[in-house]
């Protein structure tokens, strides 16, 4: 019996992107995590320079968890978040 190949565990895994939304009058941001499918999380806090409505910025921290995803090699990703209108 062999182990599994860290080749061979990318290849069954996805990716995962989980992003929540924060916003003010005055502000607003997000919080990115990616998973890889080696359970490796990846954090980031973004804040955004703009008004916007809860899904303008659900929308931005989608787009921008995917380019990041994108940049780690990620070749099927899930992305999970509390706006449906997002993800769907």
């Amino acid at each position: 019996m062999t182990g599994t190949t860290h080749e061979e565990i990318s290849e069954e895994r996805p990716w995962l992107l989980h992003i929540d939304r924060s916003s003010t009058i005055q502000r607003s941001g997000a919080g990115i995590v990616i998973t890889s499918p080696q359970g490796e999380d990846m954090k980031f806090a973004i804040k955004f320079d703009f008004k916007a409505s809860h899904n303008k910025v659900e929308y931005e921290a989608l787009v921008l968890g995917m380019r990041i995803a994108q940049d780690a090699s990620a070749l099927h990703l899930l992305a999970y978040s509390d706006s449906q209108l997002i993800v769907k």
